[in-house]
């Protein structure tokens, strides 16, 4: 009982420290978002425009992209650096585009993608090729047979110029949906509201992650299955599962297909003193670099445990860009050291439950030859919540996939990770004894 005396002391004094470490860096408010008053938000429609094409031309230096509405709406465009992109902020769109639009590009734009941030509002983030200017970003009336378009149009800069540009701009690190009917922006401190912290529910706290969603994808099988709703459908199964035990609250970090940041899913675990967060994705090897099958568990490391760990964390860390969230202005929450001492022991309670979970993982579901592996998951860094990452399977290989997409297979492997968040949970709770 000292030793968790003592390290309840630690964790208020660390707490202590952060916040007072907070309290003295300057404030990473934009001027919009420390506004007293925002203009009022109108309701959301229960239609929402459609755009039906896109398409882009031009060269290296001058490149246009055009998307076709069938209603006229407000738009704001602002450019992001380190990678290069134009990020296109719209309210909620029906994207109903052809298969395959957006995966290749030309001239500036190498690519882009679409998708819902945030109940009612939708953005569509452009990788470019170099830095580029906005030269001009505007909705056109339907006019001699054509509908209505949204048109971009981008001109190649010299970084220099580009970087003087991004200084002198408006901070755009927030999400601001654009209201529908209105030429005013609702600006917003984050992409959704956090869930509400019940501070009168006693029982622990689990956190479940569906990774993706929204404009991010994630991995996608050959045919189209997408990563985001393989993950949401397991997780939301999880969910029901622990709640009809009753022993534990459970709290999704999206229930829907809408785009959370990662730092978003962290702060949802550690405002809800967390006592297990559990991401949920599953993986795809890139063409041409073999096949491989199986769940696999990953926890948190500073060095990955193999490449293919190492290649997984990148690409997973990179969900903020995808979205198009401004990665440099995300402010640190503490000191590395304060981090550090936090971990230490949440790092013996994550690798604790990863081993619960690939034994009881093991009787019902297929497990990689390597089912164990660590890497620098941005998601799984809260310093006080025990976090760990399941790759439920891989979509680009086949048996894998029929698994993923059967009732019977989720039914299996939900009750298998249930019942391994339920065994670590009760003996950790057996070993701190009743409170006082």
């Amino acid at each position: 009982m000292a030793r968790r005396a003592n390290h309840f002391v630690l964790y208020c004094a660390i707490r202590a420290c952060a916040a007072a470490f907070l309290c003295l860096a300057p404030s990473a408010l934009t001027p919009a978002v420390a506004e007293t008053a925002a203009p009022a938000v109108a309701p959301v429609p229960t239609s929402f425009p459609i755009a039906s094409d896109a398409r882009i031309a031009g060269d290296d230096h001058q490149t246009r992209l055009i998307v076709d509405l069938d209603g006229k709406v407000p738009l704001r465009a602002f450019a992001l650096a380190d990678p290069y992109r134009v990020v296109i902020d719209l309210p909620q769109v029906n994207f109903r585009l052809p298969k395959g639009t957006g995966e290749s590009g030309r001239g500036l734009i190498k690519a882009f993608r679409y998708g819902l941030v945030m109940p009612g509002g939708s953005r569509i983030v452009l990788d470019l090729s170099g830095p580029a200017k906005i030269a001009k970003a505007e909705m056109l009336d339907p006019a001699n047979g054509q509908p209505g378009r949204m048109v971009i149009d981008l001109e190649s800069i010299e970084r220099a110029a580009f970087m003087q540009a991004l200084q002198t701009a408006e901070n755009v690190a927030e999400l601001r949906p654009t209201v529908a009917g209105t030429e005013t922006t609702a600006t917003v401190s984050r992409s959704v509201p956090l869930p509400k912290v019940e501070t009168d529910d006693p029982r622990p706290v689990v956190v479940i992650d569906p990774g993706h969603g929204g404009i991010d994808n994630g991995t996608q099988s050959a045919d189209g299955v997408a990563e985001k709703t393989i993950v949401l459908d397991f997780a939301v199964a999880l969910r029901d599962r622990l709640a009809q035990q009753g022993k534990f609250r459970v709290v999704l970090t999206r229930a829907d297909d809408t785009f959370i940041p990662l730092g978003d899913r962290v702060k949802i675990a550690r405002e809800q003193s967390a006592a297990l967060f559990v991401s949920i994705h599953a993986d795809a090897l890139p063409r041409r670099e073999g096949d491989a099958q199986g769940a696999t568990i990953y926890t948190l490391s500073d060095k990955a445990s193999d490449a293919e760990a190492q290649r997984l964390a990148d690409a997973e860390n990179k969900a903020d860009a995808i979205g198009g969230v401004n990665l440099t202005e995300e402010p640190t929450e503490v000191a590395d050291i304060l981090i550090d001492l936090a971990q230490r022991e949440t790092k013996a309670f994550s690798n604790r439950f990863a081993q619960q979970l690939m034994k009881d993982m093991k009787a019902t579901t297929r497990m990689h030859k390597r089912p164990m592996k660590s890497a620098g998951f941005r998601v799984l860094k809260a310093p006080d919540v025990p976090s760990v990452l399941i790759e439920l399977g891989y979509v680009s290989n086949k048996a894998d996939l029929q698994y993923l997409l059967s009732e019977q297979w989720r039914s299996k492997t939900v009750g298998a990770v249930a019942q391994a968040i339920d065994s670590f949970l009760s003996k950790r709770l057996v070993t701190a004894g009743p409170p006082g």
